[in-house]
């Protein structure tokens, strides 16, 4: 098993390099989901700036 790991020497670089992969992937996967999230917000935030009534200084 420890051979496998190993991998003849070059199990330091193979496993940061999955590690690196895998951590990309996953902020590949949610970045889109929070940047939908902010977006919902601004566009509901703009939406209630809209109707409210405006104050005007008449």
């Amino acid at each position: 098993m420890a051979e496998f790991f190993g991998m003849g020497g070059y199990g330091a670089y193979v496993w940061s390099a999955y590690a690196v992969f895998f951590v990309v992937l996953l902020i590949d996967a949610l970045l889109p989901q929070f940047q939908r999230r902010a977006t919902l917000r601004d566009i509901a935030a703009r939406l209630r700036r809209e109707s409210a009534p405006s104050r005007s200084a008449s």
